[in-house]
């Protein structure tokens, strides 16, 4: 239906820069169980229960596809957590099958372009087909009638990027984003370079 729209619209002359928000990965096994290492547990049984908190950034528990996991959490550590501890923590955090990474505040900040107040001093990314969670107890995953997909990490960052006219070059270095289909799709509908 999608692919029908943009012939038409193309059809009538129109710019067409089409992308996506993200992308998109099975979070289980090949049998279709739920593949979630769950981090809030591991901190409680390490620094005691609701000292530490994992924030998820999906939050929607729509049971079609995600049931509010992705592939991203933040962690916030009890307050006066020291450097050496903080690695032992990520440490800890990073040892299960299914984390790709743990970063730091100050890594995470600068490689996502994160703002580092609204973030936890721990960030966890996930592996390809695992999500991470806080608990059981808060992820209800007895409505999923397909196996858990979901998106929000390193490996569901590439997406198409289709447009219907000569584009030119990028600038030097730039690394293309799905924000820039409105940059690029304003600039050839009114015929200027790329680069200008």
């Amino acid at each position: 239906m999608l692919d029908r729209y943009f012939a038409r619209l193309d059809a009538l002359g129109a710019v067409l820069v089409v992308t996506a928000d993200h992308g998109m990965n099975a979070k289980s096994d090949g049998a279709g169980r739920a593949q979630v290492v769950f981090l809030q547990d591991r901190l409680d049984l390490r620094l005691g229960t609701g000292r530490a908190r994992v924030v998820l950034p999906i939050t929607d528990p729509y049971t079609v596809h995600h049931g509010a996991l992705g592939s991203y959490a933040t962690v916030h550590l009890p307050p006066g957590t020291g450097p050496e501890e903080t690695a032992a923590l990520a440490a800890g955090l990073a040892a299960p099958d299914g984390v790709a990474a743990v970063l730091t505040r100050a890594e995470a900040c600068e490689r996502f372009e994160l703002p580092g107040d609204r973030i936890g001093e721990l960030v966890v990314l996930a592996e390809r087909n695992t999500a991470p969670g806080t608990t059981p107890a808060r992820h209800d995953l007895s409505g999923f009638t397909e196996p858990l997909r979901s998106h929000g990490g390193l490996t569901e960052q590439r997406v198409p990027f289709l447009v219907n006219a000569p584009a030119g070059a990028l600038p030097d270095g730039h690394r293309l984003r799905d924000f820039d289909s409105y940059r690029i799709g304003t600039a050839l509908a009114a015929g200027r370079p790329l680069t200008g």
